[in-house]
């Protein structure tokens, strides 16, 4: 059982990709894709929960993970796996 993962993010971002790709890899069958290119008021809703205004933006269960960058740090330390299954 994997945590809900959420993701804000755009149709032409190479990095929501990037990310999507290392999700699936890592057994994430279903995100959660919040379009702000399609819903422009998501957006500002992003921008209030995150505090940042590019995408992606990803949440794993109740944690703000970030952007991409974030997400592969994540990895990188041992610490996305716990994190994937709601530890």
């Amino acid at each position: 059982m994997t945590a809900r993962v959420v993701m804000y993010s755009s149709g032409v971002c190479p990095y929501c990709t990037m990310a999507e790709r290392l999700l699936q890899a890592k057994g994430v069958d279903v995100i959660e894709k919040i379009r702000i290119d399609l819903e422009p008021q998501q957006r500002a809703e992003m921008m209030v929960k995150t505090g940042r205004r590019t995408v992606p933006q990803i949440y794993i269960g109740d944690t703000h993970v970030g952007g991409f960058d974030d997400l592969t740090a994540l990895d990188r330390d041992g610490k996305l796996d716990a994190l994937l299954q709601g530890a």
